[in-house]
């Protein structure tokens, strides 16, 4: 019960940052697509550890054209995973997360490339609503930086994902055909 109330009080202080911001700065501002995205991001990621939901719909599933990653590494995504590592953001998810050898880390690692693809996608949609709804007030020109914010934001963080996971399905693959050899402790002190 107290994760939902948890979950509750996250939202509605998101939401409540985004009126305030939206109100005292303006829907066109940078400072305003900027705290959209990540008290987007706050609410969504709340929401998504509460429920920790499935997610094996079909969009899940690597496609064809996916499974090389040229697409993706055509689009940028290694420009975009070197900035995360530039800003300092890849040693900050490291250090929440460890990565451990394993293969239930190795599972875990690939559903967090769902819930994470997952959660861009809905915060994308959410910013797409509100683009469309200051494009139509304001103009074009006045929603630029919530278009150049959800495709920094939440396009990239998607293809980052979706160029992840059939790297780490075949890494599962490969690990769960291996034959288990078991850990002797004597053999790493000769």
């Amino acid at each position: 019960m107290l994760k939902y109330l948890s979950t509750f009080f996250i939202s509605l202080f998101a939401v409540s940052t985004i009126v305030v911001v939206a109100y005292l700065l303006g829907v066109t501002s940078f400072s305003f697509a900027w705290v959209l995205n990540f008290m987007l991001m706050m609410a969504v990621s709340s929401i998504m550890q509460t429920l920790k939901p499935k997610l094996t719909a079909k969009y899940f599933e690597c496609k064809q054209w996916e499974a090389d990653g040229k697409v993706y590494r055509w689009l940028g995504v290694h420009i975009f995973r070197k900035l995360l590592v530039w800003i300092g953001w890849e040693k900050l998810h490291k250090a929440a997360n460890p990565v451990k050898k394993d293969l239930g880390a190795l599972k875990q690692l690939e559903y967090n490339t769902r819930q994470s693809d997952f959660g861009h996608l809905v915060i994308f949609f959410i910013v797409l609503a509100v683009t469309f709804f200051v494009a139509y007030q304001y103009g074009l020109q006045q929603s630029l930086w919530l278009v150049f914010l959800n495709v920094v934001l939440n396009i990239y963080p998607i293809m980052v994902q979706r160029y992840n996971r059939p790297r780490l399905q075949r890494a599962i693959q490969i690990y769960s055909n291996l034959p288990f050899v078991p850990f002797r402790a004597e053999l790493n002190h000769q």
